[in-house]
């Protein structure tokens, strides 16, 4: 997985957050297959189609936030990851 502070585009802009699809018990086979990007300062109340249960790895970057819902639309259980 890229380490927190690695998180930018091509253009050297911040990231907040990448999620994966693959998974492997093995931790430098994780953060694998495809990727979904969260810009930071992004508020998104419902996983792109296609994604929803679907994201097995992710990682935050420094100084950000990521929030995620058991349900959509911001509803039912909440996790905050990040620092």
């Amino acid at each position: 997985c890229p380490a927190p502070s690695a998180l930018r585009t091509a253009n050297g802009t911040r990231i907040c957050a990448q999620l994966y699809a693959d998974n492997s018990p093995y931790y430098d086979q994780c953060c694998a297959g495809a990727v979904l990007v969260a810009d930071a300062g992004a508020d998104v109340p419902y996983m792109p189609h296609g994604w929803a249960a679907r994201v097995s790895s992710l990682v935050v970057g420094t100084r950000c936030e990521l929030t995620v819902w058991s349900r959509a639309g911001k509803k039912g259980k909440s996790r905050r990851f990040g620092t």
